[in-house]
């Protein structure tokens, strides 16, 4: 019981004293007159682990093929449900997606679509400066996620390429 005492004066004190008050503006000063990291946005950008998740893209063969085979993995593992995929056999026997939809409003950038993609089709850029002005823009369908594949595909190499000893 006495020890149950002594911590409550202990607490009364501190309270009264104001030490916490005093931890906080001792940071504070400690801080205050270095250097400050500051970054001016639009002109300076800081640097991107090549794991970093922004904007999707749906990658091609070097022959121009589109990667997807339509294994529908992705849309099964996506926890937010924003994945959307039918599919359809061509002539060949091989399957392709008809409509692969990626709703961006729900999309949790997870990395889950990308990690389960057995040929990595889906892939998760650096882009992260994107936005959406009219309704129904944040659904991002196969032929916006081929164009950005397709503008972007050096930089997601480059991404692959040194996430390569990480995986």
């Amino acid at each position: 019981m006495g020890i149950n005492v002594s911590e409550n004066l202990k607490h009364y004190i501190k309270s009264f004293s104001l030490i916490e008050l005093l931890k906080g503006m001792r940071v504070t000063g400690r801080y205050l007159f270095d250097r400050k990291i500051t970054i001016q946005y639009p002109e300076q950008k800081t640097p991107l682990s090549p794991r970093f998740r922004g904007h999707h893209a749906l990658r091609r063969y070097p022959n121009g093929e589109e990667r997807c085979i339509a294994c529908k993995l992705c849309e099964a593992v996506c926890p937010a449900l924003a994945i959307k995929i039918e599919s359809q056999e061509r002539p060949d026997g091989t399957r392709r997606t008809t409509r692969y939809d990626i709703d961006m409003f729900k999309c949790i950038y997870c990395g889950f679509c990308e990690e389960a993609c057995p040929v990595d089709a889906i892939v998760e850029t650096n882009i992260f400066e994107y936005h959406f002005e009219n309704r129904g823009e944040n659904i991002m369908t196969k032929a916006k996620l081929l164009a950005v594949g397709d503008n972007h595909e050096t930089e997601i190499a480059a991404m692959k390429a040194a996430d390569a000893p990480y995986r």
